[in-house]
């Protein structure tokens, strides 16, 4: 009889995975806490929250059980006409913990969408309030260079162009990207911003960490000014948290380091800590009233089948219930400090570069070859780290650790014992 694995290599097409030659996959039969288990018995502590989603650990039985009951109950309906508990629940008590004074929660199905409703959300604001008459001078999105907004063509249009849209470049639609701000850049952005503001209709940003871009940090203080700078000319700010919100950057949301705050906010991944897809854009009022015209064009054509789904919203009020506990805040607090405390430890250490750390995310490059997502260093790096039952997936040559939130400080020791066999490996030539 075939095993899991041959079976996979029959039908399965993987994703960000070349097909040719490509290394053969490892089934996980089954989850529990910060460990993964393969069909051979083997623990694998999930070092990255499997793709920064799964916040409390895996089959957590509080989030299990809450989807049973619901499952019970209802599953799946149509949320155009109708609403249930979940949906309304999810908003009435997220709503109040968002850094941007949100008004409306408008639901997809995963972080690509909820920045592809954010961007036409933004865009179609400025063309509800454009007269029958006049022309729309608000076409214009600013984005950061180095950025990654998702798979879409939307959330592609708006991400750098880079190995992940090279295949589209021409289908995209033109996009003014400036670098994430620096001491040296700042003057010359807040120029172009003066100079171009009245054309700008929005602007969308990962607040101080840029996750597929390679864990990319930059200072609040800087952000801040840009945000004050786009605010005073009405431009829209969409902060993509997909990646930062629920706790990844010691703060509940990365906006909350922040003064200024964003129109919309982009929530996924660790939504439903993990469990399932689920997407949410949430806008404040000014967003949201542009929208409420007794002319019927000036409706948010947009939706999704599974747009609010009740067992995801089950799944992310589960999480959230969690994710606000005493316990659960300590826990990211005390990760946060263990970053900081270990990236102390290695900064100097030779075979590596650039050690940053923001709140449960620490991050360093491998000083061999280019800083790039190409860069094949990374797949030798999972394998050793496997080596050690310590599951990685560096972005190239950019090694991070986004641990769940259940980390004990033995498995948290595993992690860093990992990631310090990793330098040594680097230092000596032998990666």
């Amino acid at each position: 009889m075939a095993t899991l694995k041959e079976r996979d290599e029959l039908v399965i097409w993987h994703p960000f995975t070349q097909q040719k030659n490509r290394l053969p996959v490892i089934p996980i039969v089954r989850g529990k806490g910060s460990w993964l288990y393969t069909d051979e018995g083997t623990g694998l502590l999930d070092a990255i929250s499997s793709w920064w989603v799964t916040l409390h650990g895996h089959a957590h039985p509080y989030i299990a059980e809450q989807l049973y009951q619901q499952a019970l109950q209802l599953e799946q309906v149509i949320f155009a006409g109708f609403t249930h508990e979940p949906a309304v629940a999810l908003a009435e008590q997220l709503l109040p913990l968002l850094p941007n004074a949100a008004k409306r929660v408008f639901y997809s199905d995963n972080g690509s969408t909820s920045t592809e409703v954010a961007i036409k959300m933004a865009l179609q604001y400025w063309w509800n309030l454009t007269p029958a008459d006049a022309t729309n001078e608000r076409n214009i999105i600013l984005a950061f260079n180095n950025s990654y907004h998702g798979d879409t063509f939307g959330a592609m249009s708006v991400s750098d162009r880079s190995v992940f849209t090279l295949a589209f470049h021409e289908k995209l639609f033109d996009v003014l990207f400036i670098d994430t701000p620096t001491n040296d850049n700042i003057a010359a952005t807040l120029d172009l911003i003066a100079e171009k503001g009245h054309q700008i209709a929005a602007f969308i940003y990962e607040p101080l960490v840029q996750g597929a871009g390679g864990l990319k940090m930059y200072p609040a203080s800087l952000l801040n000014q840009l945000l004050y700078a786009l605010q005073q000319q009405q431009i829209i700010c969409i902060a993509d948290e997909v990646m930062t919100g629920f706790g990844r950057t010691g703060q509940l949301f990365a906006s909350q380091h922040l003064t200024y705050q964003p129109d919309i906010i982009c929530l996924s991944k660790g939504l439903t800590g993990g469990t399932m897809a689920l997407g949410i854009t949430a806008c404040n009022q000014r967003i949201y009233d542009a929208f409420v015209n007794d002319d019927t064009y000036k409706t948010f054509f947009h939706g999704h089948s599974f747009t609010a789904n009740p067992l995801a919203c089950t799944a992310a009020l589960a999480s959230l219930h969690l994710l606000l506990q005493p316990e659960c805040l300590q826990q990211i607090a005390w990760i946060t400090e263990q970053n900081q405390l270990f990236a102390q430890q290695i900064d100097s250490l030779d075979g590596i570069k650039q050690v940053r750390t923001l709140g449960t995310i620490l991050a360093f490059e491998i000083d061999k070859g280019k800083d790039e997502y190409l860069n094949n260093i990374g797949t030798r790096i999972t394998q050793l780290g496997l080596t050690q039952q310590v599951y990685l997936r560096p972005l190239g040559n950019t090694v991070y650790i986004m641990p769940p939130y259940c980390c004990t400080p033995t498995e948290m020791q595993r992690i860093y014992q990992c990631l310090q066999t990793i330098i040594d490996y680097s230092a000596k030539g032998i990666l």
